[in-house]
């Protein structure tokens, strides 16, 4: 009495991951450039920029999506 013999089925992939949307504020860099202000009273900007951290993206450079 022998066994019958099982077809091989193939193995299903996954499908690649959406590539993530990029933040549209930081372009996904997840930093943003700001002005330096100098002066307690007028605040008078300056030729001189800053990086800080995006706060729409916290630094991920992903759009947030809810």
């Amino acid at each position: 009495m022998t066994v019958a013999k099982k077809t091989a089925t193939r193995r299903k992939t996954a499908p690649p991951k959406p590539e993530p949307v990029k933040c549209p504020d930081c372009d996904g860099y997840g930093e943003i450039t700001e002005a330096v202000k100098v002066g307690a009273r007028k605040g008078r900007i300056t030729g001189h920029r800053q990086t800080g951290l995006c706060l729409s993206c916290l630094g991920t450079g992903h759009a947030v999506t809810d």
